[in-house]
């Protein structure tokens, strides 16, 4: 069964997962010494910083099915 909504936005989550795996592919580095760096450069506050490390361990919980 064709959904028209469903087929006009495509599939949300298959594109978030292709672009995670784009992001992954072109990373390098330490992600945590990347955002450390970040903090220490003043380029985001430690309010960034803690919600970054909070959606970082949210999502590699989810990512192990915890």
């Amino acid at each position: 069964m064709s959904n028209p909504l469903y087929n006009a936005i495509g599939n949300p989550m298959l594109g978030m997962v292709q672009r995670f795996q784009q992001f992954q592919k072109n990373f390098s580095g330490d992600p945590r010494q990347q955002v450390q760096q970040l903090l220490n450069s003043g380029r985001i506050t430690q309010d960034q910083y803690n919600q970054a490390v909070q959606m970082a361990q949210q999502l590699q919980r989810a990512m192990n099915g915890r």
